[in-house]
């Protein structure tokens, strides 16, 4: 992760806030330095957005770059932010062994195609521990990746056909069921899962949890 700059940044106060919102000026040097990092992150990653780098690149002052982000894990987050696509909705038809393949076909491709993805991941993944102060900066970038997953599932997992269909199950602990060995598959290299893996991973997710029939039990 990204570290805070060892000058030191300037203290901010609410003024500064403020005046971010309303002055054309420092709203256009925040864009420059955004612009910047995230230009910087999409060529060489996360160890290309420095200080240094994104001063040069933006020709805005160090100062100025601290007076909107008081480090580089906060402008790293929101130039991930940036670069996260929008969240999609589930499949609006078939039934619900095939929308969940339909989703989480989808979901493996916004990984393998969006490379960034899969590095905010594991950026957040080598952040502070989840309960610490030091998360703070993380929060927005955090909520966004977790929307991206969680969004799609949760609409579809709560709907009548789920509900119906499915036994008591945690929304939670089903999208990792589901998605889990995806980001594992490719963050490890170990396999690159085919779209007849992806369909396994959906039918034994509903193997398990349909409640057993006369003939099943």
């Amino acid at each position: 992760m990204a570290a805070v700059d060892p000058n030191g940044p300037p203290a901010r106060g609410a003024d500064d806030t403020s005046d971010d919102d309303i002055d054309p000026r420092k709203l256009r040097s925040r864009a420059r330095l955004l612009d910047a990092a995230t230009s910087l992150l999409t060529s060489g990653g996360v160890e290309a957005v420095t200080v240094d780098a994104v001063t040069r690149l933006s020709k805005v002052a160090r100062t100025t770059l601290y007076r909107h982000f008081e480090s580089t894990t906060h402008l790293l987050a929101e130039a991930f932010e940036r670069l996260l696509p929008q969240v999609t909705s589930p499949p609006a038809t078939g039934d619900l062994r095939d929308q969940l393949i339909e989703l989480v076909h989808r979901q493996a491709a916004l990984i393998d195609e969006a490379p960034l993805h899969l590095t905010a991941l594991a950026w957040l993944a080598l952040g502070p521990d989840p309960n610490s102060d030091a998360r703070q900066p993380l929060a927005g970038l955090s909520a966004r990746v977790i929307e991206q997953y969680r969004q799609p599932f949760d609409e579809l997992l709560a709907g009548a056909a789920a509900r119906d269909e499915l036994d008591d199950f945690d929304t939670t602990l089903a999208i990792i069921q589901l998605l889990g060995p995806i980001v594992f598959a490719k963050l490890t290299g170990m396999k690159t899962l085919t779209p007849a893996d992806r369909v396994r991973i959906v039918d034994d997710f509903l193997v398990a949890h349909r409640p057993p029939t006369p003939e099943t039990a």
